[in-house]
């Protein structure tokens, strides 16, 4: 059966129809926002036998006839999912398996096909609530809806749900996504924006966020399904108590004697097989080994809460050892090592041209990018083997960083370069994404990007327990993220925040803990930046000398035909002579870009004399190229011809013109006149300093000139 469900606030509307689309699916909603139109299904199915986590994926399927536009691809139809799919994906995904009950093995699938898109409004909120809406309404355990919302700051205004339009003069962009207890989760990027801000817009958001979990609790009183039951299995409280008391004390006196991350892991190892000798005959490997995890977990928990003591011996806000170098790379255009604890990330930047930059064939209006921000992961950074290659991971955290640089970065028309960044992660031990940015940042300054001001980030993680308490852990290493309940990423300047991202395993946190991460990480924040201040304190003054140098010129827009010329033949030939790349856009804006400053000097000259316009008073060296009786044709400009007229030629009487100028003779000139047809009048007399000697003057010289000029004709 079909039904409609309206929510109205502020300027916006959702409209949720149920019971007409994919009614096989355990529970589907077409979601109505603006003229975007989302179905977002759950489907759910049976357990598979050997997993031990939780099987949930998340697809958007991304669909070009929704923007009217037929795929770029080879074969004309949508491929793989490009990073835009991915991020919507990774944003949904983040704040809904917390929702899901512990223990739970069942594989879910949840599956956001759109279907129009209006280019106006961006389709990844209303299809995280969407998501969350057929969920609640399906059978399929989810403990509670989420409801999720985008925050703009426009000139000291927030604006719910802003459109592309106005995020494009936006200082923040913050997705705040949460239950009805608290924040779930957060990504934000903004230009350098103040904590408060920050922190007034995720309290505007949630309150928008309320209102509309309210209104999936009255659909789900309408038309929900009875959710299948599921206990989750409970823990074996004997064999949990026995591995506590033989284990617990020592993993916390290897937490508090041994500082390495190799040496940790192998030395808890080497008492988890002595562990398993003692209590073998009674319990699988297997469940001595999920039992012993829990326990070397609640140890850790322990000694931060109780003892305010990290497994590596910091205290809770202390931030690991750092380290900042730049240039240690030969031929790139600039590159860094940024270091912190055991984390190790080398940053390398390219420039290129308006060539280069990234085509976009994805649901938003954005149709390039300039800048490029690439995560690499390799496994041998944690000591291990695996696949190589490009994880949904590798995305999220380029994007992270990609968002917490960008507005540092001169303007396209300051700065007329293509610039990708890549982070290659050599060592890890927590913390990845910003060691990513601090390394970014570092390279970006030793290629002489001119960068408004330098970029640190750090990531904040906390222990709180069912009574309240909790602490803040300031740069959480690998143990403390995995056994700990959050993952506050934060970036920014010495002026204010540029990304921010939160993940959390726990149902939700609140605002306390929100501000006190956000104070501690701006203290962080300025700790790191003196770090990297040390080693190098702004964008070198020259680029690279194997960085192309890219010169921007404007020519009038009437020109661009003329400088493309027919076919592309004119701008080809440039290319082909001068070596440089030529890139014309509709404003007139020409970039030309090459590692030799000839090859571009040589490229601009050319275009400058396809689109120059005689003015009275220039002067041109030109080619003769036709003589008449009354004077001779200079071609002074691609295409445009002058003419000298016999009386201009020379100071003295000229009886005829090939007594003074030859075809194909290169002569200069100055521009006497141009008429109202456009014709124009070029002089060589007066460029003749007025001492030179006449024919009169120097009859030696006249019969000279005139025995040349015999001879010529007789050789032609």
């Amino acid at each position: 059966m079909s039904s409609i469900f309206t929510h109205n606030f502020d300027k916006h509307t959702y409209e949720f129809q149920t019971g007409t689309l994919a009614k096989q699916a355990n529970g589907s909603v077409l979601v109505n926002y603006g003229d975007c139109s989302l179905l977002v299904t759950a489907t759910m199915s049976d357990p598979r036998e050997g997993v031990d986590f939780f099987p949930l994926t998340v697809e958007f399927s991304e669909r070009m006839y929704a923007r009217g536009k037929i795929p770029g691809g080879f074969f004309r139809r949508e491929g793989r999912p490009g990073s835009d799919s991915i991020l919507i994906c990774r944003l949904i995904d983040r704040p809904i398996r917390p929702i899901f009950p512990k223990g739970f093995r069942n594989e879910v699938q949840v599956v956001i096909t759109p279907l129009s898109v209006d280019l106006e409004n961006p389709v990844d909120i209303p299809s995280l609530v969407g998501t969350s809406l057929a969920l609640s309404i399906s059978d399929i355990p989810f403990s509670e809806p989420i409801s999720a919302c985008r925050v703009g700051y426009i000139d000291g205004k927030y604006v719910i749900n802003p459109s592309y339009s106005e995020l494009e003069c936006s200082e923040l962009d913050i997705v705040v996504a949460g239950s009805k207890s608290g924040i779930t989760m957060l990504e934000a990027g903004a230009t350098e924006v103040s904590e408060q801000v920050v922190l007034e817009a995720i309290k505007l958001g949630q309150l928008e966020n309320e209102k509309l979990i309210k209104f999936q609790h009255e659909i789900m009183d309408s038309i929900g399904k009875p959710k299948i039951p599921f206990e989750s299995e409970s823990a074996d409280s004997t064999l949990i108590n026995e591995i506590d008391k033989l284990a617990s004390s020592k993993i916390k006196e290897i937490f508090m004697t041994i500082k390495g991350k190799q040496e940790q892991a192998t030395a808890i190892n080497e008492l988890e097989s002595e562990l398993k000798k003692q209590v073998k005959e009674t319990d699988p490997d297997a469940e001595i080994q999920e039992e012993f995890e829990h326990v070397k977990d609640m140890a850790f928990r322990d000694m931060v809460l109780t003892e305010k003591i990290r497994p590596d011996g910091r205290g809770l806000s202390d931030i690991r050892p750092l380290d900042s170098s730049v240039g240690f790379l030969p031929r790139t255009h600039g590159s860094s090592i940024f270091e912190r604890g055991e984390t190790q990330a080398i940053g390398i930047v390219t420039l290129g041209s308006e060539k280069d930059a990234l085509k976009l064939d994805t649901l938003s209006p954005q149709e390039s990018k300039h800048f490029m921000f690439h995560y690499n992961f390799p496994p041998f950074s944690v000591g291990e083997t695996g696949r190589i290659g490009v994880s949904r991971r590798d995305t999220g955290h380029g994007a992270l960083a990609e968002r917490a640089l960008e507005p540092i970065l001169p303007p396209i028309e300051e700065f007329p370069y293509t610039i990708r960044v890549v982070s290659e992660v050599v060592g890890s031990n927590g913390s990845t994404s910003m060691a990513s940015t601090c390394a970014g940042t570092l390279a970006l300054m030793d290629a002489g990007v001119p960068i408004k001001s330098p970029v640190a980030g750090i990531s904040i993680g906390l222990v709180a327990n069912e009574n309240g308490s909790f602490e803040i852990l300031t740069d959480i290493q690998g143990l403390e993220d995995h056994a700990g309940d959050m993952d506050f990423k934060v970036a920014g300047t010495k002026d204010g925040i540029t990304a921010i991202q939160l993940d959390i395993k726990i149902s939700s946190i609140g605002y306390d803990i929100i501000e006190k991460t956000l104070e501690q990480a701006k203290s962080a924040r300025f700790e790191i930046l003196d770090n990297m201040k040390s080693e190098i304190d702004g964008p070198r003054n020259e680029l690279s000398q194997y960085a192309p140098r890219v010169t921007q010129i404007q020519i009038p827009t009437d020109k661009i035909g003329l400088v493309i010329g027919p076919g592309g033949k004119t701008i080809r030939g440039i290319i082909e002579e001068t070596g440089a790349t030529v890139d014309i856009q509709d404003d007139g804006t020409v970039l030309v870009g090459s590692s030799e400053k000839s090859a571009s000097e040589g490229a601009i000259k050319m275009i400058e004399d396809l689109t120059r316009e005689a003015k009275v008073g220039d002067i041109f060296t030109g080619k003769v190229v036709r003589i008449m009786d009354f004077g001779a044709f200079v071609q002074i400009l691609p295409g445009k011809d002058g003419m000298i007229h016999i009386s201009e030629i020379a100071n003295y009487r000229v009886d005829s013109v090939e007594d003074e100028i030859q075809l194909d003779e290169e002569v200069t000139v100055i521009v006497k006149d141009i008429d109202k047809l456009g014709r124009i009048a070029l002089s060589r007399k007066a460029l003749l300093s007025p001492d030179e000697n006449t024919e009169a003057d120097n009859p030696e010289k006249s019969v000279e000139k005139k025995g040349k000029n015999k001879n010529w004709r007789k050789r032609n």
